[in-house]
């Protein structure tokens, strides 16, 4: 197949995924967050035009983009909850756009390494790269959003046991986060304020929020709030023992961390080298490098190589990763 015929191909592709992901796009319901939220809300409560109106909205059987929709999100979601991870990510991004950015990215890759003159055994390479930015993008938010949950949640413990030594109720107290503190804290304390004021009961929104933030700290004060609201006791003073465990974790796991820093840069350097060398080497001498996807031997040798490089990067994440 000439260039030319290959460029033609992928621009048809390009094309078609385009004008059928804005075919998507502009498919999909308006509805904000808090018209979703009221919705389900509602339909939890067993409000029988409630439950008919989401029926409606989700009639997949009568709407063929919707149908097509379905099944890439039944066949996608073997891999993870999309849902849930843009929602942790705290991105307004839906799961069409989500497919559509990831398509036009991965032909993107695919035309910019046959231009550059790329072989054509890596530009699928290039194109899995280019497809899979918007994951990585979505997970290094979602990582960055429940770090600082994390680090904020001493701070709303403590105030929250101030709160309650004031006199006020656990509902003032999950306000008061709201209103004072910023960041993922007050949206999530936020949104267990608000269910509470719409009825849901306060042990399903504590379970709600503790399985959008994965965190065992919060886990934590989920079940004491439940065990202290069935048996009794002092909450206040338990949310400061769990707000001064956390800090002391927090000040083991820097320390944790500047000891590992030699392994751990160490291990970066030793798992970028191959690969930098391999590109210098192609850039150098394209031929000599192409052996490795040529002659048999050297098929055996990249993949022992690709395998020893999986298998040291697994033993040097389990050295340097210590859980505290």
């Amino acid at each position: 197949m000439s260039v030319a015929l290959l460029m033609a191909v992928i621009a048809f592709v390009g094309v078609a995924a385009l004008v059928g992901g804005v075919a998507i796009l502009f498919h999909e319901k308006s509805t904000g967050k808090i018209e979703d939220r009221l919705d389900l809300i509602a339909a939890r409560n067993g409000s029988p035009a409630s439950k008919e109106k989401l029926v409606a909205q989700t009639g997949l059987l009568n709407q063929p983009l919707e149908e097509t929709h379905h099944f890439l999100e039944e066949t996608l979601s073997r891999f993870g909850n999309f849902d849930l991870l843009f929602e942790q990510a705290d991105t307004s991004m839906t799961f069409s756009r989500f497919v559509l950015i990831s398509g036009v990215l991965g032909l993107v890759g695919v035309a910019a390494g046959v231009a550059l003159g790329v072989n054509l055994i890596l530009a699928p390479l290039l194109a899995v790269v280019m497809a899979s930015l918007p994951r990585l993008w979505i997970g290094w938010r979602r990582k960055r959003r429940l770090k600082q949950f994390a680090v904020q949640l001493p701070d709303a413990l403590e105030m929250l046991a101030r709160s309650l030594r004031a006199g006020q109720s656990l509902a003032s107290g999950f306000s008061a986060i709201a209103q004072e503190m910023g960041g993922p804290i007050a949206v999530e304390f936020g949104r267990v304020f608000e269910e509470q004021n719409l009825g849901i009961p306060l042990e399903e929104s504590l379970n709600d929020m503790g399985e959008r933030i994965p965190n065992l700290d919060l886990k934590f004060f989920c079940t004491a709030v439940v065990l202290q609201r069935q048996t009794g006791g002092d909450l206040a003073e338990i949310l400061d023992k769990i707000g001064s465990l956390i800090r002391e974790r927090f000040q083991i796991w820097g320390q944790v961390q500047a000891l590992t820093g030699e392994g751990r840069m160490s291990g970066a350097v030793l798992l970028g080298l191959p690969v930098f060398l391999f590109v210098v080497v192609y850039q150098m001498n394209p031929d000599y490098v192409m052996l490795l996807f040529t002659d048999p031997m050297g098929k055996k040798m990249l993949t022992g190589a690709i395998v020893m490089q999986i298998i040291g990067a697994l033993v040097i994440r389990k050295i340097v990763n210590i859980k505290v």
